[in-house]
């Protein structure tokens, strides 16, 4: 009892500074009067009637990014359906591309791969998605598996550096995925893995560890230090704001998106709220908004729809308001970080346009 009530103080204490943070905050009312960006969706529907007419309502734009992911559509489709997306609402929608990794050891696979990708950015792409089967999935013929410094890969990634081409870049999994699902700090990841035991790495130690993914990566930044590369799902550091902050203090030219990884800074928040409210205004430069939101198969377009507002509005409760709301990450509520306008405005937008200047253009410019 003592200490639920020492706690219940010390918690107290803690909100004051975000309480008063909220009279420069946002509130809900203003949800659908600031402009706002998704840089992480991927949208794969025939027609985007439906989440055009969402994303207005809700002034939305968004960034929808290709995968070499088996579970999405082939490549080839993720490319047409988001070129065409894109050339018919370009004030609303801008996409990234993405490569094919399979034929890696086949010879001229680099200048293949430039060479499509050059195809993808004359036609519009902003950016050129590295997903995480390549640290994960990919094996050589000799079935060692590939990370992303390997030196097969590095003529592509120098490729895009010379280009100036921002690099969206997904390596390893939560930092979840390596602990025992009582030790998860998600409801989702705990249920993800539970559920999925090939992917749950804490139960493979022949796989890479956490460690070596990250590791991996950040030499790949190291033999491009001109690559321009956002880190997304918080980089795969979503667990710790302090580490993710020495990430970024030493790499400064990378941003990171938030997409999927929120539930993880709500846990952190809860335990100390001002920790992470700081963390957010000292990178109010390097941070992008996302969910990484995607339509399932057999999913409707309505039902899509519904799930993307109800994320963004709870989202958005979550960063601008002193609020105790529930989220289903979480079996606790979680109180709003309350950030400044001024915090919210990159989050949402500024940083985005920044990092994709050639996104969300007017038809014909």
């Amino acid at each position: 009892m003592r200490f639920t009530l020492m706690h219940s103080i010390l918690a107290a204490l803690l909100a004051v500074p975000l309480a008063a943070a909220a009279a420069d905050s946002y509130t809900m009312a203003d949800f659908d009067k600031v402009p706002k960006i998704d840089a992480h969706l991927h949208l794969h529907g025939a027609s985007q009637d439906a989440y055009l007419a969402l994303a207005r309502r809700d002034n939305f734009r968004a960034l929808t990014i290709n995968v070499d992911y088996p579970d999405f559509p082939p490549l080839e489709t993720q490319r047409r359906v988001a070129s065409a997306a894109a050339h018919a609402h370009p004030e609303q929608l801008a996409w990234a591309a993405t490569f094919a990794t399979k034929d890696f050891e086949r010879p001229g696979w680099s200048q293949a791969t430039l060479k499509d990708l050059d195809g993808a950015l004359a036609d519009g792409a902003v950016g050129v998605k590295v997903w995480k089967n390549i640290g994960m999935e990919l094996r050589d013929r000799q079935g060692k598996l590939v990370m992303v410094d390997d030196p097969r890969l590095q003529p592509v990634f120098a490729g895009l550096e010379q280009r100036g081409v921002m690099v969206l870049g997904h390596q390893g999994e939560p930092h979840n995925c390596w602990l025992p699902v009582e030790q998860m700090t998600v409801n989702n990841d705990r249920e993800y893995f539970s559920k999925h035991p090939a992917y749950h790495m804490y139960k493979h130690p022949e796989m890479p560890s956490y460690e070596q993914q990250m590791a991996a990566r950040d030499h790949l930044l190291a033999l491009h230090p001109r690559l321009r590369f956002t880190g997304v799902h918080m980089a795969s550091l979503e667990w710790d704001v302090d580490r993710l902050a020495r990430f970024l203090d030493q790499h400064p030219g990378v941003n990171v998106d938030v997409a999927a990884r929120i539930g993880q800074i709500q846990f952190q928040s809860q335990r100390d709220p001002k920790k992470v409210h700081d963390f957010f205004v000292k990178y109010q430069d390097r941070l992008m908004y996302g969910t990484d939101l995607a339509q399932s198969e057999g999913q409707s377009d309505a039902d899509f729809v519904k799930d993307l507002d109800t994320v963004w509005r709870r989202d958005w409760r979550y960063f601008n308001t002193a609020d105790s709301l529930a989220v289903p990450e979480l079996d606790r509520p979680v109180r709003g970080l309350a950030l400044p306008r001024a915090v919210v405005d990159k989050l949402y937008r500024v940083n985005a346009e920044k990092a994709y200047p050639r996104a969300w253009r007017k038809s014909g410019v």
